[in-house]
């Protein structure tokens, strides 16, 4: 029996890299919003200009916002919960449809 997409959403894990006085940041937020109202994820933003975030900000400095989708909400084998090896991602500009698209091919 397969499982129902509302189940295999809820196994993934959205994670929005993102900065201060950043305009598609604040877009892909509203997004996310969006997306959280119609599907169970688990969701964190990670600034990469705050205090001991400089290896995402090295990896991400001038490409946020980007979207880790994750299938496990487990961390990872170096106690991390996110890594360099998401899933999938997604960059600078994306719309809910495409989220949603993104969480189902995780969880499948």
């Amino acid at each position: 029996m397969r499982a129902s997409l509302t189940l295999r959403a809820a196994s993934a894990r959205l994670t929005l890299f993102t900065r201060p006085n950043c305009g598609l940041c604040d877009t892909a937020k509203l997004r996310l919003i969006e997306v959280q109202k119609r599907r169970t994820v688990d969701y964190s933003e990670i600034d990469i200009d705050a205090a001991g975030q400089g290896q995402w900000k090295s990896v991400y400095d001038y490409d946020v916002p980007v979207l880790h989708i994750d299938k496990s909400t487990q961390p990872q084998s170096n106690g991390s919960i996110t890594s360099l090896d998401a899933a999938k991602k997604l960059m600078h500009r994306f719309t809910v449809e495409e989220v949603e698209a993104a969480v189902d091919e995780v969880g499948t």
